[in-house]
Formats: C-alpha cells, structure tokens, sequence
C-alpha cells in the first residue's frame, strides 16, 4: 500500500506577521508548502531567502483569478490560508502615489474572495481557513470588521470546507513597530483584562486577550486539519487549547 500523499498548505498573506509563522509551523510539521508573495513586493528577494531556508515553495503567480486558479490545479492544496489585510495608511499612501485601490474592499474582501473563488474554479476543495477577526459582524462600527464579515458569509453560502478563526488583538513584541497603536492597544488591553481574571472574569480575559503569531499560527495549522473544524468560528480562547 502507498503512502499517503503529504498535506499541501498555500499560504496567501504569507508575509505578514501570522503568514510569517504560519509558513514556518506547516513546514515544520512536514507539509509541502506554498508561500504565496505578490509578484511586485519590494521585499521579494528576502521573502524568497527567508521561505526557501524552511523549505517552501515561494509563488509569485499575480493576482488575477484565472492565474491563481490554474497554478491552484497544479499545487492541489489540501490546505488554503487567507491571511490577507491592509491598513488605513496602505489605503491613503496608494490612492496619494495612482497605484491599484488597497483599501478593505479590494484587498481584505476583494482578494480573499478572488482566491476562494480560484479554488472553485481550479476544482478542488482545500479547507479554507480564514484568518477574521473578534468583533466581525453586518453591523460593525468598523470598517475593518465589516469587511471581514462579507467575506465570512461568502464563505458560509460557498461550497468550499472552511474554517473561520477570530482573534482579538494579535500582537506580540516580535510584531513590527509600524503598527505602534495596535500595540500599544493590545497592551493596555491584556493588563485590564489580567485585572478582570484575577477579580474572576477568566472568561472574559481569554476571550479577549491578545495572541502572538507563533500561537496563532499553531492553532491554524492545527484547525486546518482537524474534523472538527469544518464550519466553525474559532475565537480567541478556543486558539489557546
């Protein structure tokens, strides 16, 4: 009897802070990955170094859904990770200079939904595991939130098995200063809320405490193959068993 074949991880988003981790932990746990990096990244020569030290494949295959979707039918991952998000800044600084839109709608929705779509076209059915956020809802006060939360009923109508993952803050001092107040944020958070779990709130405080990305990064790679997981919305407590 042969072997079974290895689980084959894409990891779209792979260079930001959980990709990052991500790529390194499905490596490690022997899955033959592909890290997908924009073709046009400034950075692409480092993330290449970077990725093929682990021993993962570095796509560059643009973003166009004809071209994911045909790569996609050659990889054949078991596994898809939508790690995709953009800030304000991005947003502003690529209106100011003429570049493609990078708001929330083009890149958090509008790419995450270009690959999920991809993998339909490309016939085959990955867990799509999708990295949302605490607080995603129709009714968010937030843009950011609503945002994810399109893409997490586009997810739930499709035909695709997924999993959908929301975090609260993920932070860690390891995290890149560039998002300075998302730090800060996280940090007065935690000690409030160390404050709620010692008076009791245990539940609240692991519901809402920050993740660093090497935790998160487990718990993803782990739900991406566990039965379990197919159809769920796993929150921040739940990230930490």
């Amino acid at each position: 009897m042969s072997a079974p074949s290895p689980a084959v991880a894409w990891v779209a988003g792979a260079t930001g802070y959980t990709g990052r981790e991500v790529v390194a932990r499905a490596c490690a746990l022997g899955r033959r990955v592909h890290a997908h990096v924009r073709p046009d990244s400034p950075g692409l020569d480092a993330h290449r170094d970077r990725f093929e030290a682990l021993g993962a494949v570095v796509e560059t295959t643009p973003w166009e859904r004809e071209a994911l979707a045909a790569r996609l039918a050659e990889v054949r991952p078991t596994e898809v990770y939508a790690l995709l998000g953009t800030t304000q800044a991005r947003a502003r600084a690529a209106a100011k200079r003429g570049a493609p839109p990078a708001d929330y709608a083009a890149v958090d929705v509008g790419l995450t939904l270009m690959l999920h779509r991809a993998c339909e076209d490309a016939g085959i059915r990955p867990r799509f595991v999708y990295l949302s956020a605490l607080g995603a809802g129709p009714k968010a006060s937030t843009a950011y939130m609503r945002a994810r939360w399109e893409v997490e009923e586009t997810l739930r109508a499709g035909d695709l098995p997924y999993t959908v993952v929301r975090p609260s803050f993920i932070s860690g001092p390891d995290r890149e200063e560039r998002r300075l107040g998302e730090r800060v944020g996280a940090t007065v958070s935690d000690a409030l809320l160390g404050v709620v779990g010692a008076l009791g709130g245990a539940k609240i405080r692991d519901r809402f405490r920050s993740i660093d990305a090497a935790s998160l990064a487990r718990a993803l790679v782990d739900l991406a193959v566990d039965p379990a997981a197919a159809g769920a919305i796993v929150e921040t407590d739940r990230l930490r068993e």
